[in-house]
């Protein structure tokens, strides 16, 4: 079981939305069983609130569900249960790797190797544009895990 996390500021916006679309390929690939998806904030005040609305009208009008997800914070034990460990920006990439624990087993990466912009204070087309470079992102790292985990 590979697990994938990621992570933006409030789980609201980039992060639900990768984790949403990675899922939706994984299961398109047929690859369920193979992969443990979810996503956090390296903020906890949105916990327990869905996706904002407008990621997902995006996501949806593109074929993905982000139904049935609620932000959460980055924990402690995160960094020992997930595989991979994604940051949307540059400011969480600091984040999450200044709070990691010594020895833990996660690996912390840039999602795309570049910056997904925050929509969060944009409009429908903020969240297009998202959606876009989440759903390129997405597609990069389940086949560089395919080939690396031989799926």
């Amino acid at each position: 079981m590979i697990r994938v996390l990621f992570v933006c500021t409030g789980n609201i916006c980039r992060s639900p939305m990768a984790e949403g679309v990675f899922r939706h390929l994984v299961k398109e690939a047929g690859l369920e069983e193979s992969f443990h998806i979810d996503s956090a904030g390296t903020d906890s005040y949105h916990e327990g609130e869905t996706p904002d609305h407008r990621g997902m009208k995006v996501a949806l009008s593109r074929g993905v569900s982000l139904t049935g997800q609620t932000a959460r914070g980055l924990h402690v034990t995160d960094y020992g249960s997930f595989d991979y460990i994604f940051a949307m920006d540059n400011g969480h990439f600091s984040e999450i790797n200044a709070r990691a624990p010594g020895g833990h087993s996660a690996k912390i990466e840039m999602f795309m190797g570049r910056e997904v912009p925050d929509p969060w204070y944009g409009n429908e087309k903020d969240f297009e544009l998202v959606y876009d470079l989440v759903l390129e992102g997405s597609a990069a790292i389940l086949e560089q895990m395919r080939k690396e985990h031989q799926l």
